[in-house]
């Protein structure tokens, strides 16, 4: 098996729940995911399969999220699965007020990830020292928000903010639910999750494990086409002498293998291509680099 799954996880399972019961489905070892979700979490969790998990680290990196924020409370974990430490009963927060500082958070932005996170320190797992109760510092992180919209606010039990986020890798929804409840002035945390859009899946294509199964059982699964997923980078059809060259991990010529002004003029360092042969078949990822003001392609990912 070799591609992709639009994967639906589900809320109360870890990404490593989700993958261990995939490899039982496929039937298959090889499988890896293109980024974690928190368990409480719902949503896309890219999964690749076979040797489409050498692929992950290239594709689109965008991520979108539907969060719902509740304001009033602050806990340990930045959502609802940790204790309150805080709690704010009555306040008076307009529309305005909460649309300006989100609009804070729009663009290149320093975040502290939360305590509970994955993120290692000194090799070990910040969620694993906090446990112990270990004295942590937490080092911000610049992330990137291109996108974030107030869709609904809820009076009922709790003030609750809907909202929609674009953003780029390594961004923590839960710390922004955080930091603008802390601006606010009232605290606040993440009650709810569901991620919209990863590695160019989207949620309304998405299967659960229902889904799944269902067409395993009926022989109608097809793994997404790495090619669909690659369209962001650039590609390069090799000859087929060249294509053997390239398979055999040899670094290709540009000036002789093409009179492209378009490739020179893309060029920079660490750009990848999609590369196939002359027959179109999919080969691989190579990478550009200068050596002696000569271009050269150099195999990065070797798939045939």
């Amino acid at each position: 098996m070799f591609g992709f799954v639009n994967f639906n996880k589900p809320a109360g399972f870890t990404s490593h729940d989700c993958i261990a019961k995939l490899r039982k489905l496929l039937n298959t070892r090889k499988i890896g995911h293109g980024g974690t979700l928190d368990p409480a979490a719902t949503g896309v969790l890219p999964i690749a399969v076979g040797k489409a998990t050498r692929l992950l680290q290239f594709l689109p990196t965008a991520k979108a999220y539907r969060a719902c924020i509740r304001l009033g409370i602050t806990t340990t974990t930045d959502d609802l699965d940790g204790e309150v430490i805080q709690q704010v009963d009555r306040f008076n927060i307009d529309q305005e007020q909460i649309v300006e500082r989100l609009q804070g958070f729009i663009g290149t932005i320093e975040q502290v990830p939360p305590i509970y996170s994955a993120i290692k320190q000194k090799g070990r797992k910040l969620y694993d020292l906090a446990r112990k109760g270990e004295q942590i510092t937490v080092e911000a992180r610049k992330v990137t928000i291109s996108e974030l919209r107030l869709l609904n606010i809820t009076h009922q039990d709790f003030c609750e903010l809907e909202v929609e986020i674009h953003c780029g890798p390594g961004t923590y929804i839960r710390a922004i639910a955080r930091d603008l409840g802390t601006q606010l002035g009232v605290g606040g945390t993440l009650a709810n999750l569901v991620r919209i859009q990863s590695c160019g899946m989207f949620l309304e294509n998405s299967l659960t494990f229902a889904d799944l199964e269902h067409k395993l059982n009926q022989q109608t699964l097809e793994l997404i086409n790495p090619n669909l997923l690659l369209n962001h980078l650039d590609t390069f059809v090799l000859s087929v002498d060249d294509s053997k060259r390239w398979c055999q991990g040899q670094l290709i010529d540009l000036n002789q293998a093409v009179s492209s002004s378009k490739v020179i003029s893309v060029f920079t360092p660490e750009h990848y291509l999609v590369t196939y042969g002359a027959d179109q078949t999919f080969l691989g990822i190579s990478v550009l680099y200068e050596r002696n003001e000569i271009l050269k392609l150099k195999p990065k990912i070797v798939l045939v």
